[in-house]
């Protein structure tokens, strides 16, 4: 396959372009600076000469706090840029897989949300991207997934690792429940997807559902440091508190997945203790 990858500088869209080329693929790996999805021309022009088969879109702005203080940004990159994507994707007949949020959906259920259940996303990042969700044609596959973290970039792992590694105390909530998942194991069911040509929404997370805190104890005592470092607190508890409000519960159900009869990723606390190796190896 010809697949063009946006987004190809994060620590997703780096996994992705790994794995597709790993597999074979002839890879276009479009960054910031080689893509802004916000600018229609550019999107169109860039895809028009790419011509791919596939498009996975894996750019967006997820500083889910800043989205919240400045909304028209989320909305230009977030949900008119993937409508970009998808019409650059359409005028040269490739399909696109849009990597999209737990932030969809409020988090004030008790059960872990399949793809079929109603969103109400309560920020404006959950917002954006479902915007982006509805700029998608049917053909088109839209990936959930949620608490992403990789060796790559910023993530939730490598900060508490490296404040752990100092021997800094850590306060972690441990009133907001999901599910991790790792960066390498998303990236390969993304291609799984395209190369199956598999339409519609999917979830798609590690298995095991956690707290951020107990999420944070695990990292700790996988890295074989003191766990008692890290201490929990409640969301409102939280100081500064944060712009942005987060879902309590958002646990994703891979139901599409299940259903489908394809392979689950595997249970987090397998890459993470991965994850923690390789980390500890690269710094």
């Amino acid at each position: 396959m010809r697949v063009l990858v946006t987004g190809a500088g994060g620590q997703l869209g780096r996994e992705v372009v790994d794995a597709c080329m790993a597999a074979g693929d002839e890879v276009v790996a479009c960054d910031h600076a080689t893509l802004d999805v916000a600018d229609r021309d550019q999107v169109l022009q860039v895809l028009g000469a790419a011509s791919p088969d596939a498009v996975v879109h894996a750019g967006a702005w997820t500083n889910v706090d800043g989205c919240e203080t400045e909304p028209d940004r989320a909305y230009a990159v977030n949900a008119l840029g993937t409508r970009h994507v998808a019409e650059g994707a359409r005028m040269v007949g490739a399909r696109v897989c849009y990597v999209s949020t737990d932030y969809v959906f409020d988090g004030r259920g008790d059960r872990p949300y399949h793809e079929w259940d109603a969103v109400n996303p309560l920020s404006v990042y959950g917002r954006s991207k479902l915007g982006g969700e509805a700029a998608l044609g049917p053909e088109d596959t839209i990936v959930r997934t949620s608490w992403v973290c990789g060796r790559h970039g910023r993530n939730f792992v490598r900060t508490i690792l490296g404040r752990a590694a100092e021997g800094h105390p850590l306060t972690v909530v441990d009133d907001q429940w999901g599910c991790p998942t790792f960066a390498d194991d998303l990236a390969g069911m993304l291609r799984r997807l395209i190369v199956a040509r598999l339409p519609g929404v999917f979830h798609v997370t590690n298995q095991g559902p956690t707290t951020w805190y107990r999420f944070a104890r695990d990292a700790v005592v996988a890295a074989g440091l003191d766990p008692c470092l890290v201490t929990p607190i409640t969301t409102a508890q939280m100081q500064p508190p944060r712009p942005a409000p987060r879902p309590a519960f958002s646990v994703l159900d891979n139901a599409a997945l299940r259903l489908s009869g394809l392979p689950l990723l595997a249970d987090h606390h397998e890459p993470l203790a991965r994850l923690v190796g390789e980390l500890a190896v690269t710094g």
